[in-house]
C-alpha cells in the first residue's frame, strides 16, 4: 500500500507544473567596443596575477594574502553556508522518514468496554512526503542554487579586489621609497650647499641673505622626509592588514628603477566579455535569477498542497507481544490543504517578490553599466598617464639642466643665489612628481586588470 501511495505521488509530481517565470538573462545594450581601447587582442584579464605582477616580493605578498586575508576567509565561509543552505532546501523535495517509540500507561475511562489501567507500547516508522504539484519546492531549490552561485561570485569579487588593492598599495610603497631616496639626496645636496654658502659668507663674498635662503630651502626635504616616513609606515600597516597579519615592516624590492608590472600591451578585449568575466556582474545576475525563482514559489503558496503519509511498525499493550504478528500496525493517508481566505496575504506576497525582482534587475543593469564605466576610466587613465609621464620626464631633464647651469652661473658670480634655489626647488618637485606619475600609470594598469575581472586564479 505504501508503494502504491508513493507511486501516486511520483505520478502527480511528474504531471505537475512549475509556476512562475523561468530566468533568462536580460537583453542589455552592450557596446561593440571600448571608446578608448588600447590594443586589439586577448584581454589582459586572461593573465593570471603572477603573470602580470613580476616582482617576486609582490607575488609572495599576494600568495600570503590569498591564504590568510580575513575578508577572503569570511567569503569562503559564506560559500560553505550557502552550500549547506542549498542542501537543506533541496532536501524538502525528498520523502522524510522518522522513527519513534512510545510507552503510555493510564486509565482509559469509559472509552473502552473494560475500563481500568491500560498500557500502550508503540514502535513505528513514519513517512511523509509533499507532492510538489506546483513546483514550489523546485523553485525554492532553484533559488537556493542561484544564491550559492552568487556567493561564490562574491568570493571571487573579494579575491579580485584583494589582489588589486594589494598591488596598488605595493606600488604606493615603492613610490614612497623612490620619493624618500629623492628627498634624502636633495637634503644631502642642500646641506652641502648650505655649508658652502656659510663658508663664503664667513669670507665676506656672499651676503647673509644667501645663508638665510639656503637654510630655508634645507627645511623642505626635511619636511618631505618626515611625511614620507609616515606614509611608508601607514602603507606597510595597510599591507599587513591585507595580509591578515598585525602591522609590521614589509619586505619589498627597493630598487627605485624596478617596475613590478610587465604589461607592454594592455588589450582590453570586448565589452561583452564583462558579462561572463566580472564576478560582481555574475553575482548580480545570480541574485536576479534567485529572486526570479521566488516568484514561482510565492505563486505556488496560493494553491493547495498535497501531502502523503505512511506508517509501519508495532503496537501492543504488552511488550512481550511485539514478537506476535498481531502487533503489526500500518497506515497510509493523504491530505490536501490550501488557503481559502487570507485577506490577500498570499497575493501580496507574489507582488512583493515581483517588486523585489524588478529591484534586482535594475541593480544588475547598474552593475553592468558601472563595469563599463570602470573599464573606460582605466583605459583613458592608462593612455593619459603615459602622456603625463613622458611630459614629467622631459620636465625632470630640463630641470636638471637648469639646476646645473644656474649653479655654474652663481659660482661665476653672474646671478644671485635665489636663481639657484628656484631651479633646485623646481628639480626637486619635478622628480617627486615624476615618481608619483609613474606610480599612477602602473596603478591604472592594475585598475584595468580589476575592472576587466582579472585575477580569478587563487593559487599558482
Amino acid at each position: 500500500m505504501i508503494s502504491r501511495v508513493l507511486s501516486v505521488g511520483v505520478m502527480l509530481l511528474v504531471a505537475g507544473c512549475t509556476l512562475g517565470p523561468d530566468y533568462r538573462r536580460p537583453d542589455l545594450p552592450v557596446p561593440e567596443g571600448y571608446a578608448h581601447h588600447i590594443d586589439d587582442g586577448e584581454s589582459i584579464a586572461n593573465l593570471a596575477w603572477w603573470e602580470l605582477f613580476r616582482d617576486e616580493r609582490l607575488q609572495h605578498l599576494i600568495t600570503i594574502a590569498l591564504e590568510e586575508n580575513k575578508d577572503v576567509a569570511v567569503a569562503a565561509a559564506r560559500v560553505e553556508e550557502a552550500r549547506a543552505r542549498f542542501g537543506f532546501v533541496r532536501a524538502d523535495q525528498l520523502p522524510r522518514v522518522d522513527i519513534g517509540a512510545a510507552a503510555n500507561r493510564g486509565d482509559a475511562g469509559a472509552t473502552v468496554p473494560d475500563p481500568g489501567i491500560v498500557d500502550q507500547y508503540r514502535l513505528a516508522g513514519d513517512l511523509s512526503f509533499e507532492v510538489d504539484i506546483w513546483g514550489r519546492l523546485r523553485r525554492s531549490t532553484e533559488a537556493a542554487r542561484a544564491e550559492l552561485l552568487a556567493t561564490e561570485e562574491a568570493r571571487r569579487t573579494v579575491i579580485v579586489t584583494l589582489v588589486a588593492d594589494l598591488a596598488a598599495a605595493y606600488l604606493r610603497l615603492q613610490d614612497a621609497d623612490r620619493r624618500e631616496i629623492i628627498s634624502a639626496r636633495t637634503l644631502r645636496s642642500r646641506r652641502n650647499s648650505l655649508e658652502i654658502v656659510r663658508a663664503r659668507f664667513d669670507k665676506g663674498t656672499v651676503p647673509l641673505l644667501d645663508v638665510n635662503q639656503a637654510e630655508m630651502e634645507e627645511v623642505e626635504p626635511v619636511v618631505a622626509l618626515a611625511a614620507l616616513r609616515r606614509e611608508i609606515v601607514e602603507t606597510e600597516n595597510l599591507i599587513s592588514v591585507l595580509l591578515g597579519r598585525n602591522p609590521a615592516p614589509v619586505l619589498r624590492n627597493r630598487n627605485a628603477g624596478e617596475i613590478p608590472l610587465q604589461a607592454p600591451a594592455v588589450p582590453s578585449g570586448l565589452p561583452a566579455e564583462l558579462l561572463q568575466r566580472r564576478p560582481d556582474v555574475r553575482q548580480a545576475e545570480q541574485a536576479l535569477a534567485a529572486q526570479t525563482a521566488r516568484i514561482g514559489a510565492a505563486q505556488a503558496l496560493r494553491l493547495p498542497t498535497l501531502n502523503l503519509t505512511g506508517a509501519f511498525g508495532l503496537a501492543s499493550s504488552e511488550l512481550s507481544n511485539f514478537n506476535n504478528s498481531d502487533a503489526t500496525t500500518w497506515g497510509v493517508g493523504a491530505s490536501l490543504f490550501g488557503p481559502l481566505f487570507d485577506a490577500g496575504k498570499s497575493k501580496r506576497q507574489v507582488e512583493i517578490e515581483k517588486a523585489r525582482t524588478v529591484q534586482l534587475l535594475r541593480e544588475y543593469e547598474q552593475t553592468v553599466l558601472q563595469s563599463f564605466r570602470e573599464v573606460e576610466d582605466a583605459l583613458i587613465g592608462i593612455r593619459t598617464r603615459a602622456d603625463e609621464l613622458a611630459a614629467r620626464q622631459r620636465q625632470v631633464a630640463a630641470a636638471r639642466s637648469a639646476a646645473k647651469l644656474s649653479r655654474a652661473r652663481y659660482d661665476g658670480g653672474v646671478t644671485s643665489y635665489l636663481e639657484v634655489l628656484d631651479t633646485e626647488r623646481s628639480l626637486f618637485n619635478a622628480e617627486l612628481a615624476e615618481s608619483t606619475t609613474r606610480r599612477e600609470q602602473l596603478v591604472a594598469i592594475v585598475e584595468l586588470y580589476k575592472a576587466l575581472g582579472g585575477g580569478w586564479e587563487q593559487t599558482r
